[in-house]
Formats: structure tokens, sequence, C-alpha cells
């Protein structure tokens, strides 16, 4: 008795998967990690140092408890993580990977002269923490920065402390 075949299915290039040569599992963790921990967040390419002498002023209340001085690279890292924080946040409703005060380059062009204009700007992000970051009282959208002007508060999570931004202009009376 003659054996029934299925008829031959005709492949197509479209059909067969391409062979994926990228890393994967723990190489990929290896790869986007720091100090064993797999980050949340990279800098992009308009990531500058900023050339105003920025500072965050840490208030509990109304005491004054630390001065961060903020100028020296282009991002900082808050988060409960400390293996990775650059600003560690031990209150127990922020994320181990909270947000990223990033200052960014940001080129704009004048209305009048048509001249384009480049300025180093302070940005947040929040990277999709589970009780939030506030800028004045105002939760901000997670995942987008948000452009951070002197004088703002900062908090994160239900943590009782504020962060002021301030930089030396300002000390001097100039805006």
């Amino acid at each position: 008795m003659p054996q029934s075949r299925s008829p031959k299915k005709e492949v197509k290039d479209k059909d067969v998967p391409k062979p994926n040569f990228a890393l994967s599992g723990k190489l990929v963790a290896e790869t986007n990690s720091y100090n064993g921990v797999v980050l949340k967040y990279f800098e992009p390419p308009e990531a500058r140092k900023p050339t105003k002498r920025w500072r965050l002023y840490v208030f509990k209340g109304d005491k004054e408890i630390d001065i961060l001085h903020i100028h020296r690279q282009s991002a900082y890292l808050f988060g409960r993580e400390r293996k990775v924080a650059d600003i560690p946040i031990d209150h127990p409703s922020c994320s181990s990977q909270h947000a990223v005060l990033q200052f960014r380059q940001i080129t704009t062009t004048d209305d009048e002269s048509g001249e384009k204009l480049s300025e180093i700007k302070p940005y947040i992000i929040d990277l999709d923490s589970t009780n939030k970051t506030f800028v004045n009282n105002n939760p901000i959208p997670p995942s987008r920065y948000y452009e951070l002007k002197a004088s703002d508060t900062i908090k994160f999570g239900f943590s009782s402390r504020d962060y002021v931004l301030i930089h030396d202009e300002l000390d001097d009376g100039n805006p």
C-alpha cells in the first residue's frame, strides 16, 4: 500500500528566521550593568557637564541637612541601590533606581537673528518609579525628560526630603 505524503510546503526567505547574534540572557545583563546591577538608564548623546555651578540643597522640614555639588558630571542617579546611585535615597517609598538628573545641551534658533544658540540645561527623568518623582509638588511623567529651572524643588516618592536646585549666578542676584 502506498504511503500518503503530505504536500511539500514551499519555504520562502521571509519564513526562515534570521540568525540573531546579539547578546542575550546573562551576557546582556553584564553589558548593561555596573557593579553587578543592571542599569535602567543610559545617557543620551546630548549629555554634557554643566557650565554653571549647580547645587542641590537638601532640606528635611525647615532644616537644611546637606548641599550636593552637582556640576562635576553630566548625570546623577537617585535611588536606594547604593552600588549604582550617585545620590542615595534611603526612603522605602523610593525605587532602587528612582530618577536621574541629566544635564543636556539644547540647541535653539534665535527668533530675531536666526542664530543657533546652545545651552546646557538640567532635566530630570523618572525611571518608571513606583511612587513617582515630583517637581514643585507636581508629579512628572515617567520616562520623559522634564526641564528643571533654578529654585525648583524635587521630591522622590513619599520621602520628607526636599531637594532645591540652585546655581552660583543666583547667589550674585543674576538669573
